[in-house]
């Protein structure tokens, strides 16, 4: 499967590649060059043999069923819960990990109950100005219906979050959320720290790790949050499965999300009493393949290490600033930390490119079987902030080379002879 030099923490992602069948059956003819694991990752084999396997000879509804193979579905939807839990060091995983739809699903979910139920007109919620929409259209809608007020931190000219002045910032906040990772600028925020001065200024901390669970070691513990949402698709993991973990007092605290099967102890004809937990917040037929591939997904990063997945990041992040500064120049224009702070920079980068407009990048890149994002990557108050409507991103993730990062700097290159010359 995988070979990793642990003493360098090296992983040989062209080995690893191996494991991915759209780089082998891709019917275009060129190698596929793919730089967009920051919209949704690749699959690997064991992912998708895990799926498979569990259609093939375990598929039945879980928890209600009596019969075997509808207790092995159970069995393998819960450990996969689990799995999950101790990925991201779950004090509780069996009550505190609730599977939802994806990561913006988990935040809406946080907003609609705990914000309904405790939050009241006047009320503060700190967010940042690197907010992916998610997190933050779930907030606008708490502002609209409830009354809360939302702050923002703003950012400096290197990308970073601005945390000068925090504590007042966030005096009398109720609610920080807060992205540990932005999917623009690539910039890691210091959650550990914003976490502190939150909770010291009382107020609950959501975290969306959507961009940073894929990529750096997580525990939850350590960080002191009270939620964290992250979503399978970015992780290896398929896509329609996303993570809410929240301290167990919390979720305790907080009415059921969606009604139906499953989130019920018992109903009567005028009431009814909500499940235990995780199930209060799992109404319906849960994602049950979907889990079983998350499980297979984690199981796989484990195998590799996520430190050695984030020097594989790191390392392509810096050879890819260093080689637009070389070949490209001021042509380019890199939004977020600079190659000097590249150990606060997630495996991304974001550019414009002279007046090329970004859209033009992808489309031309693409004939040439190279995958990048381009657009405001639901993120318009930050594209606001950098005064610019859209960016082409180009993201790395364990599978992808300094050859993938070499056919995309020739790319870079023909564009420039194809419109700047």
């Amino acid at each position: 499967m995988v070979e990793l030099n642990t003493k360098q923490g090296y992983l040989d992602a062209d080995l690893i590649k191996k494991d991915f069948p759209i780089f082998e059956l891709n019917p275009v003819g060129e190698e596929l060059v793919y730089l967009d694991s920051a919209a949704s990752s690749q699959r690997p084999n064991q992912v998708l043999v895990a799926m498979d396997d569990y259609y093939r000879r375990s598929h039945a509804n879980v928890h209600r069923g009596v019969y075997q193979i509808a207790e092995n579905a159970t069995k393998l939807y819960e450990k996969a819960r689990v799995n999950v839990g101790k990925f991201i060091n779950a004090p509780d995983p069996t009550r505190e990990v609730i599977f939802t739809k994806n990561a913006t699903e988990a935040i809406n979910l946080v907003a609609k109950t705990w914000g309904q139920r405790f939050l009241k007109a006047g009320d503060k919620v700190v967010v940042t100005v690197l907010e992916h929409h998610a997190n933050l259209v779930p907030w606008l809608m708490l502002k609209e219906t409830v009354g809360v007020s939302l702050e923002f931190i703003e950012i400096d000219g290197d990308g970073m979050l601005d945390i000068t002045g925090l504590e007042e910032k966030l005096n009398k906040a109720k609610v920080v959320a807060v992205s540990m990772a932005s999917n623009v600028l690539g910039t890691v925020v210091p959650i550990k720290m914003i976490t502190e001065v939150a909770h010291n200024a009382g107020a609950m901390v959501l975290a969306d790790g959507a961009q940073y669970v894929p990529h750096r070691k997580v525990d939850v513990r350590d960080l002191n949050l009270d939620f964290l949402a992250f979503t399978g698709h970015k992780m290896l993991g398929p896509t329609g499965i996303g993570v809410l973990w929240g301290r167990r007092e919390l979720l305790e605290s907080m009415p059921p999300f969606l009604g139906g099967g499953e989130m019920i102890l018992d109903v009567k004809r005028d009431r009814f009493l909500p499940n235990e937990l995780p199930y209060k917040f799992e109404a319906g037929t849960p994602p049950i393949a979907e889990a079983v591939g998350l499980d297979a997904a984690v199981n796989y990063l484990n195998t590799i290490g996520m430190d050695a997945v984030a020097s594989h990041d790191s390392m392509l992040t810096q050879f890819c600033m260093e080689q637009m500064s070389e070949n490209l120049g001021d042509l380019v224009n890199v939004y977020g930390p600079p190659k000097s702070m590249n150990e606060f920079r997630n495996g991304l980068v974001s550019f414009g490119f002279n007046e090329v407009h970004p859209h033009d990048i992808a489309q031309v890149l693409d004939s040439y079987n190279i995958c990048v994002r381009a657009g405001h990557h639901c993120a318009k108050p930050l594209m606001s902030t950098l005064c610019t409507t859209a960016t082409t991103r180009a993201s790395f993730y364990i599978y992808n080379t300094k050859d993938d990062v070499s056919k995309f700097i020739n790319g870079l290159i023909k564009i420039k002879e194809m419109f700047l010359s």
